[in-house]
């Protein structure tokens, strides 16, 4: 594979699942569920698929989550079981993708499919908790939702194979988090709020960081650090390469294309609302 075509269908599979965790939508189902908390709603709509868990399985397969973030999801399985929360999630996704009025034709959906499916069917889920979880989860029947959660599928595989990357390089999950706010592309205080690290580990993270080298000691990024972060997403794309194999190079940046007017439409109608503060799902 090419991994400037992994890293391009990645990018899209990435960005056509982002909306769930920005959309009013997602936030008004979790409401008729009994739960207001947008973090709670957040951790109960992505775990759903792995099922009734503790929330400590939820916090090791979320990873750059603190566990005092993570305790927030307690009850959230009372409230309704994880099969109405996966249900209100397609919910919501359908609803939100009509709201903005996603230009994806019937036909487009199907050849979307006929590319996507073999890749979730084909894909080695060993060690891709989330990734198989979703998998698992049987498809609704509106096609557009249906392809939305094998983009969901493909999209948790990644992060899933980014978290062995990150752990093979030592980076653990405060670590990582510090180091992705210094890149610039995740505001510090958003970090802070959502995943709940106190003073004390953030502070102890960014100085292993420091020591690294990743860090200047104004916790500024260093060319090492920068160099270090490319090299981590390089060694997740070709952990992804595997993945994408059945599709090929020119399947993949196909799918890319095919996929593309969701991430437009909900760009273009700038309503998105965060859910949890969550930019990332990652």
């Amino acid at each position: 594979m090419d991994l400037d075509a992994v890293r391009a269908v990645s990018r899209a599979v990435t960005a056509a699942h982002l909306f769930i965790y920005l959309a009013p939508e997602t936030a008004e189902e979790a409401a008729e569920l009994g739960v207001t908390d947008p973090g709670a709603a957040y951790l109960a709509f992505r775990s759903a698929a792995m099922g009734a868990v503790p929330w400590q399985v939820t916090l090791a397969a979320f990873y750059n989550f603190s566990p005092r973030a993570v305790r927030a999801m307690a009850g959230v399985w009372e409230a309704a079981p994880p099969e109405r929360w996966q249900a209100a999630r397609f919910r919501a996704a359908g609803r939100a993708m009509r709201r903005v009025h996603v230009p994806l034709t019937d036909n487009r959906i199907a050849e979307a499919r006929s590319l996507i499916d073999p890749v979730v069917t084909g894909a080695d889920y060993a060690g891709k908790v989330l990734a198989a979880a979703n998998a698992s989860v049987a498809l609704p029947p509106d096609p557009l939702v249906a392809l939305w959660q094998q983009i969901t599928v493909a999209r948790e595989w990644r992060g899933d194979a980014h978290l062995v990357v990150l752990a093979d390089n030592g980076l653990g999950p405060c670590d990582c988090l510090v180091l992705h706010t210094a890149t610039g592309r995740l505001p510090t205080a958003l970090a802070r709020a959502t995943r709940r690290w106190d003073d004390e580990e953030w502070e102890a993270a960014t100085a292993r960081l420091v020591a690294r080298g990743w860090l200047d000691s104004d916790a500024v990024l260093t060319e090492a650090g920068s160099a270090a972060r490319e090299r981590i997403e390089g060694e997740t794309d070709e952990h992804c390469a595997a993945l994408w194999a059945p599709i090929g190079d020119a399947g993949a940046r196909r799918l890319a294309s095919l996929i593309a007017p969701i991430t437009d439409a909900f760009t273009a109608a700038g309503t998105l609302q965060p859910v949890g503060g969550r930019p990332d799902p990652a």
